[in-house]
């Protein structure tokens, strides 16, 4: 008996940066983009949850990004900075 996928094309909306960061990895572990976004479905279907750690921020990170977004204490910065 064989199981046929069906594939569906699919929009989604991504921050540049990181997916062509991501893309450059996936690349180096001989995987396409589409491959790696199927893994990690397969992964949240076979275990019923995200295959990573996801937890709410403490206290003082949810007043941060409460006050990141109201525009108070934000210094610009250079992404060299952080690396």
């Amino acid at each position: 008996m064989s199981s046929t996928i069906v594939k569906e094309r699919t929009y989604l909306k991504l921050d540049k940066v990181a997916k062509e960061e991501a893309k450059c990895i996936f690349n180096q572990l001989g995987l396409t983009m589409g491959e790696a976004f199927n893994l990690f479905l397969h992964q949240v279907r076979l275990n019923k949850e995200l295959p990573f750690e996801v937890k709410l921020p403490n206290k003082l990170t949810q007043k941060v990004i409460k006050e990141a977004r109201q525009g108070k204490n934000i210094e610009l910065f250079l992404i060299s900075e952080l690396k």
